[in-house]
Formats: C-alpha cells, sequence, structure tokens
C-alpha cells in the first residue's frame, strides 16, 4: 500500500481551500455533541411524560447499538462512492431520528427515533472521516481533527445545562426540534466540498471488495449491535444478569473481530495496532469515566454540581491537547504522539487508582483525569489521520469504520464487565469496588501503551 508524502506546509483551514469543509464539518460535529450531551439532561422528563420508564435504559443502548450498523453501512457504502451520498443520508437518518424523537406521543416511537439517530450518527462519523482523507492534505488532517475535538467544549460546557432550559421554557421536545435546522443549515455549507469530490474509482489502489462482502460485515455489525443491546437489557444482578452480559460481550467481540483488520486483538504491528490503541484507550477512558462521580459522590461526600466539574474539566484537557497536536503537525510522529497519549492515559487512571485506595484527597482524582483526557486529546486524533495515511482510497471508508467500531466496541464491552465487577464487589456503599473498577481500566491502560508501541 503506498502512502503518499505529504506537502511541506500547511493550508489555514479557514482559508479559501477547506472553509466550507472545516465550517460544515465543525457544525456537524457540534450538533451530535450538543444532542450526546443535552440527552441525558432531559431523559428523565422525557420517561416521565410518555410514562415510559421501563424504557429508559433503552433509549441510550438503542442509539449505540445502532450506531455500529450505521458505521459499518457508511464505510462500506464510502469505498464505493465516496463520501458525499453516505454523508448525507447520514444526516437525513439523524435528522429524521430527531424529529421522530420530538414529535412522537409514545416512548416506544422515542426509542425509534433514537435508533434512527444511532445509525445517522455512526455513518456520520465515519462519512466525515473519509472527507477528511478526501478533502485535506495529510499534513492538514491532524489539525481539523482537533478543530474538531475543539466543537465539543461548548457542548461539554453548557450543552446539559442549556438542555435544561430549554426543556423548563419551551419543553423537552425543542431540545430534539431545535437542533435539526442547525445540522440542515451544516449540509448546506458543505455542498460545495460534496459536490466537488471524486469517487474513489479515479484514485484507488486496491479493487473495492464484492457486494457479497457488503452484506456480511452488516450481518456482524447487526450481531454486534445485539449484543450491546443484550447487555443493556440484561437483568442487573445475579448470576444470571452475569452470564448473560459476559455471553454478551463475547459474542460481541467475536462479531466485530472481522470487522477489523486482521491481527487487531493481537497488536499486530503498523495499521492492527493504531486501532487496537484507539479501543484500549477508549475502554480504559469510558469505562473509568462513568464512576468518577460516583466515586466522588459516595466515597468522597462531594456535591453533585462538583463532580459534574471533573468531567468538564476533562473535555478541556482532551480539547486542549488535540489542539497541541494539531499545531505540532508533522513535526511529531504518529507514532510518538499515540505513544505519548497512551502513556497519559496509564498515568492518569493508575493515579486515581491509588489516590481511591489511599484514601488521598478529592482534588488528586480530578488532576488526576485531566492527565487521562490529555492524553485521549493527543491519541484519538492521530490514530484516525495515521490509519487515514495508510489506508488506499478504496479501502478508507472500511478502515475508518474500524477506527469507530474499535471506540464503540471497545468502550461498550469495558463498560459492562466494569459493571459486572462493580456490582460483584459490593457497589457504591464499598470503596473496593472503585478500586477494583479502577485496577481493571488500568490494566486495559498498560495494554494500550504496550499495544501502542507496535503502531
Amino acid at each position: 500500500m503506498t502512502v503518499t508524502a505529504p506537502p511541506a506546509t500547511t493550508t489555514p483551514l479557514f482559508g479559501a481551500r477547506y472553509r466550507a469543509a472545516t465550517a460544515g464539518s465543525v457544525a456537524l460535529i457540534f450538533v451530535a455533541a450538543f444532542e450526546s450531551l443535552a440527552v441525558a439532561t432531559v431523559m428523565p422528563t422525557v420517561a416521565a411524560d410518555l410514562g415510559g420508564e421501563q424504557w429508559y435504559a433503552l433509549a441510550f443502548s438503542a442509539t449505540v447499538a445502532a450506531g455500529v450498523v450505521g458505521m459499518v453501512a457508511a464505510g462500506t457504502w464510502a469505498d464505493r462512492v465516496g463520501a458525499a451520498r453516505p454523508l448525507l443520508a447520514s444526516v437525513a437518518l439523524f435528522a429524521v431520528g430527531l424529529l421522530l424523537a420530538g414529535l412522537t406521543p409514545s416512548m416506544e416511537g422515542f426509542v425509534l427515533g433514537r435508533f434512527a439517530q444511532g445509525l445517522g450518527g455512526g455513518g456520520l462519523t465515519v462519512a466525515l472521516y473519509v472527507l477528511v482523507a478526501q478533502v485535506y492534505d495529510e499534513v492538514d488532517r491532524p489539525r481539523v481533527l482537533g478543530v474538531w475535538a475543539a466543537a465539543w467544549v461548548v457542548p461539554g460546557l453548557v450543552g446539559p445545562a442549556l438542555a435544561g432550559v430549554v426543556a423548563d421554557v419551551v419543553g423537552w421536545r425543542w431540545v430534539f426540534l431545535g437542533v435539526v435546522a442547525i445540522a440542515a443549515a451544516a449540509v448546506l455549507v458543505l455542498v460545495p466540498t460534496l459536490i466537488s469530490l471524486r469517487s474513489p474509482d479515479g484514485e484507488k489502489s486496491a479493487p473495492v471488495p464484492p457486494a457479497g462482502d457488503h452484506w456480511r460485515r452488516l450481518g456482524l455489525a447487526v450481531v454486534v449491535a445485539a449484543s450491546i443491546l443484550l447487555v443493556s437489557l440484561s437483568p442487573g444482578s445475579g448470576a444470571t444478569g452475569a452470564v448473560l452480559a459476559l455471553a454478551a460481550v463475547v459474542a460481541a467481540l467475536a462479531a466485530v473481530r472481522p470487522l477489523l483488520p486482521v491481527g487487531t486483538f493481537r497488536g499486530a504491528p503498523g495499521l492492527p495496532a493504531v486501532i487496537g490503541v484507539r479501543g484500549l484507550a477508549a475502554a480504559a477512558f469510558f469505562a473509568s469515566e462513568a464512576y468518577l462521580p460516583y466515586l466522588l459522590q459516595a466515597q468522597y461526600d462531594v456535591e453533585v454540581w462538583v463532580s459534574g466539574l471533573v468531567l468538564t474539566a476533562a473535555t478541556l484537557g482532551w480539547a486542549g491537547a488535540s489542539q497541541v497536536q494539531g499545531r505540532l503537525g508533522a513535526r511529531a510522529a504518529d507514532a510518538t504522539l499515540l505513544r505519548t497519549g497512551a502513556a497519559l492515559v496509564l498515568a492518569g487512571v493508575a493515579g486515581i487508582l491509588l489516590v481511591a485506595a489511599g484514601g488521598l484527597p478529592a482534588l488528586l482524582v480530578g488532576v488526576g483525569w485531566l492527565v487521562t483526557a490529555a492524553g485521549m486529546g493527543l491519541l484519538y486524533p492521530r490514530a484516525t489521520s495515521a490509519v487515514l495515511a495508510r489506508a488506499s482510497a478504496a479501502e478508507r471508508g472500511n478502515a475508518s469504520a474500524a477506527i469507530a467500531l474499535s471506540d464503540a466496541t471497545g468502550a461498550a464491552t469495558a463498560l459492562a464487565v466494569t459493571g459486572l465487577v462493580f456490582t460483584a464487589a459490593g457497589g457504591a456503599d464499598v470503596l473496593g469496588a472503585f478500586v477494583a473498577v479502577l485496577a481493571l481500566t488500568t490494566a486495559l491502560g498498560a495494554l494500550g501503551v504496550a499495544v501502542s508501541r507496535r503502531a
């Protein structure tokens, strides 16, 4: 596989060449980020208003599961026709999901809308990665990916609060309906760029997989999605719940393996290791994040809003580190930043483990989490850039889907296993339960460091 050397100089991201692509893609990332962060705020109100408390968990897990299918579908489609049509279809699906969620009179319809949002959101992520490969020079890709990370900052700071205000003033439905117009405007900004895109047919260096492979990949994606749903719907405690959850984790990993580059699970050098590092980092980060506010509230008696500040600080740390790697550009090798990022993730999570186990001040939890987030900010965009650089035009879609799948599956399976560990160790009333979870995520971080040295 031939990799073209990047040009020596960078091009302004908001200059004439990239302006439409940068502005449109950042707006779409902003919309997706706001919706992802805001929905948790209004979900209790939605469930109460529609009388669907029993559907509460499914409203979240349906989105995650559908996203897996959307990723694979968009990836195989993009390898055939480029980014434009998969991107437009993904945004349309996302908008349909928003409209359905905002207009439905029933909780069943709301869950269906969330499913459509997941399909569109998963496809959008992959289509935007392919767009970056088609539009931006290799030297400019880390910079635009860093700007995408920055697009999460404002939603991370004000999204939940703004969603609460909207729900109180005009009703929760406008949390969904209000962003449809922003998504439509972002697509209009992107139209000139999408029209100019070439199909990969004119530039590919490897044949496009046959149609049968497309359906095989979709079938495997459905198995992964069903497994994620099974994890979320399995009983919360007891032997039956544990067995079902573990079976679902095994099924998800078995089904996702053929969707990733050969050797990803063993950290084979090159592209498999790059994608493996992303999955392990996602597993360590998101599984830890789920328990940090809980740890601060249950064991340190910290106020809820103060525990939330830890997550806000992480948003800033992630975005700041992403900007740093973007500014470094070609002066810092992808492999160097992958290793540095993985090391910071391990250092941060291991530090929080020591804080919890030793009963050290709660402030140190925030410090550790800021270090962890900075590691993610260095690692995430550079992993994407490295994968796109190693993929031919006919492989960008499936390669981008592999990155997103590694993230989603890594996070989902780690959350499932840490949930089992947390429950088995005694739950929130037992400090040892938090220590056990953090020990597991520290081990995942250590494995990520080992794999990063093969990237």
